[in-house]
């Protein structure tokens, strides 16, 4: 009995001890009304685009005449073409036909075009055998797969059509069929999902500014330029079709490309209201650069193309909001209406989730045989498909082993090389270059600098040996809170305060790594914060959602729509959390910042703004947004932290030189692989800011060191923060 006791109290012993190594920083786990906390960025976002889509209602509803819609689509018109940007020269579609497939009724020829030179895309054009005169045809966008248009649903709608008597021109999008970006030998397929083939170089063309919508654009008009050289072809019936992915591009280039007289997008119009608060931003190309700042939504592209015919198709159980569906429709219908051609929008539902619906494919085929002049049974008809293997267009399969062909990623990486070039040439003249920056960071990043605080709200202390940790919960940029934990030091105190940001969050910075307590130990006061999608703010999940390493790319997408950078909306919150330090830790004479594996972008756009930051440690950073668009194999994480568009103006080191004199720590900087980088690289990303530190007597204020171990970077960050 005596030996169970002593046992058990050895125990609770233990447990006690463990428990008090444990730090519970955390505050949301007990404030149940911010138990979605983890969904602020999100929401914050959704928010946004609300409140443009509110404003953009308001001139709808100002639209009465003909004349009012027209001068509508004028507007819309040239918004779109300024935000997808300038197309590509038209250049020779060197088309050549790698084989023929005849069938009893139609004949399949297999084709390859150049979209731009070297750019390839392999298609089918499917002819039917009775064709005695011109014959309307229809261009077919096919939606996500890796098979592409030689997958069944797809082949049963295209085979349809070609036995009513259409000409159909399907074609690889890009990422899909025989046009994979990231295709590996070894694993004979993708390394990535059509998703992320899109979204992976998407985020890269996106930092260059622009959407990957423009390639799949693109690829599209010059598709509707080969048709147009077939003898076969009636260029007056030129009509298109698309599901899913293929929706997206059907409802993109038939209100750019007027040569397309009827057109039917199917399972992606919606609207943004419903597909924020349903299935959230889809796939890169999906969204267009600041459409829904730009006063733009579903609904425009539908109007850009009244009074033509177009058939809106969608099913009542798809992600794409059905109720979207409706509420575009009834809108559109108004400007046909004062088109006087009301029957030229139509709209069929079909009672099934995301996909092809026997009643829908009826009404497309009957809505083509109306609008393209060609009557005949609109009867959905089982039909006998052609095997993947004969509709292979290239010799290989995959256009990257059969040529040596462009991709998203090489087309941008040249975009990005001269965005460098240009960048380089305004650093020549340093002061001139940075004068300008405040304005670029606002206008890029989205960046505003907070009027209104609010209170704190204090919930909770602890009183250990070493130091004190004290909760408070500020208010964020949003309608969202940002959570605080406070130790101070119960001993040699210093007259300092570090404000700590970690990529994890901050109790994986208080528990699972040495930092903090180093800090505290050596008198430091540590205010650690975590910021929207960050430790009890993140990441949040988003149904259906592209995820590259764990990493939300259509939250990131969220800010393209609505021009509010995440790297924006952070640093907003890190300058609230400075102000709580001088509003409330008054009596420390200067505040330091330190971020650890990540949340380096977001801290330099803070402390340029907030001055108030006299020190910046930057641990593990990545130090250019240029580089990550300029790497086949980048570490998707760091897209959160770049800011769209940025680099037509400045990158990172433009940032650092901007901070002089402000003393700044780099440690480990990272390559755009996310890999521990070369000291060669890293003096090329820091030339220019150490040339500006020395032009304006402040060298010394800069300090970097490379590839060293943790001890030796904790040792030089604490002789560096007393110095």
């Amino acid at each position: 009995m005596k030996y169970s006791f002593l046992l058990i109290s050895l125990i609770l012993i233990g447990f006690f001890k463990s428990l008090h190594a444990q730090d519970d920083v955390n505050l949301f786990n007990y404030w149940k009304y911010y138990s979605d906390a983890e969904n602020s960025l999100y929401k914050y976002f959704g928010s946004i685009a609300f409140e443009q889509l509110d404003k953009r209602e308001v001139e709808i509803a100002k639209l009465k005449t003909e004349d009012d819609w027209q001068k509508r689509q004028t507007l819309v018109r040239d918004k779109l073409m300024n935000i997808i940007g300038s197309f590509p020269e038209k250049t020779p579609l060197n088309a050549q036909i790698t084989g023929v497939i005849q069938r009893d009724d139609y004949r399949v020829e297999k084709i390859i075009y150049e979209s731009m030179p070297g750019y390839y895309v392999t298609a089918a054009l499917f002819v039917p055998d009775n064709i005695t005169d011109k014959a309307p045809a229809i261009l077919n966008a096919i939606g996500h797969s890796t098979q592409s248009f030689r997958r069944d649903i797809y082949q049963h709608l295209i085979i349809n059509l070609v036995k009513k008597g259409f000409i159909v021109f399907a074609y690889d999008q890009i990422g899909q069929g025989e046009r994979l970006q990231y295709y590996d030998d070894g694993l004979g397929k993708s390394k990535f999902s059509s998703t992320i083939e899109h979204s992976y170089p998407g985020a890269q063309c996106f930092i260059s500014g622009y959407s990957p919508a423009r390639y799949f654009i693109w690829d599209g008009i010059r598709a509707i330029d080969y048709l147009l050289s077939r003898p076969e072809v009636d260029p007056e019936r030129i009509g298109m079709t698309g599901l899913s992915g293929g929706g997206t591009s059907t409802t993109f280039i038939s209100a750019i490309d007027d040569r397309i007289l009827a057109a039917a997008p199917s399972c992606f119009v919606t609207n943004y209201k419903y597909l924020f608060k349903s299935f959230g931003p889809q796939d890169a190309e999906q969204n267009i650069f600041h459409l829904i700042e730009e006063g733009l939504d579903h609904p425009d592209f539908i109007e850009l193309r009244a009074p033509k015919p177009t058939l809106i198709v969608g099913t009542t159980r798809d992600f794409f909001s059905i109720q979207g569906v409706r509420e575009t429709y009834g809108e559109s219908k108004i400007a046909y209406r004062a088109f006087g051609k009301e029957d030229n929008l139509q709209k069929s539902e079909g009672n099934y989730v995301h996909g092809f619906v026997k009643n829908n494919n009826e009404a497309t085929y009957a809505f083509f045989q109306k609008h393209l002049n060609n009557p005949g049974d609109s009867t959905d008809e089982d039909v006998a498909t052609i095997s993947e293997k004969e509709l292979q267009v290239t010799k290989t399969g995959q256009m990257t082993t059969s040529f040596n062909a462009e991709t998203i990623y090489s087309v941008n990486k040249k975009n990005v090389e001269k965005q460098i070039a240009s960048l380089q040439l305004k650093r020549l003249n340093a002061d001139k270059h940075l004068l300008g920056l405040a304005e670029s960071i606002i206008k890029f990043s989205g960046f505003s600098f907070p009027k209104e605080f609010g209170n704190e709200i204090f919930s909770g202390r602890f009183v250990n040996e070493d130091y004190i940790l004290e909760k408070y919960i500020i208010r964020g940029s949003g309608d969202y809170m940002l959570p605080l934990a406070l130790f101070i030091p119960s001993k040699n105190s210093k007259n300092e305060i570090v404000l700590l940001l970690h990529e994890k969050g901050k109790d994986y910075a208080v528990n699972n790594s040495c930092l903090t307590k180093q800090l505290v130990a050596k008198g430091y006061t540590v205010l650690l914060g975590d910021l929207p999608g960050v430790g009890e703010l993140g990441p949040g999940y988003l149904k259906g959602d592209v995820y590259i390493d764990n990493v939300s790319f259509n939250l990131w997408f969220s800010g393209i729509l609505t021009g509010k950078s995440i790297v924006g909306i952070r640093a907003e919150d890190i300058v609230r959390m400075t102000h709580f330090i001088k509003t409330n830790l008054s009596d420390y004479s200067s505040i330091s910042a330190i971020s650890v594996d990540g949340l380096g972008s977001e801290l330099l756009h803070a402390a340029y703004f907030d001055k108030s930051i006299q020190k910046i440690g930057l641990v593990k950073p990545f130090l250019s947004f240029a580089e990550i668009a300029m790497e086949h194999d980048y570490n998707a994480p760091f897209v959160l932290s770049t800011v769209a568009g940025a680099i037509e103006e400045y990158d990172l080191p433009d940032l650092i030189a901007g901070l002089h004199p402000q003393k700044l720590f780099i440690a480990n900087p990272l390559s755009a692989k996310g890999l521990i980088d070369n000291s060669e690289n890293v003096a090329n990303n820091l030339d220019f800011p150490i040339k500006v530190y020395s032009e304006n007597s402040v060298p010394k204020n800069i300090k970097v060191i490379v590839q060293a171990n943790k001890d030796k970077i904790l040792k030089k960050l604490l002789l560096w923060l007393k110095d």
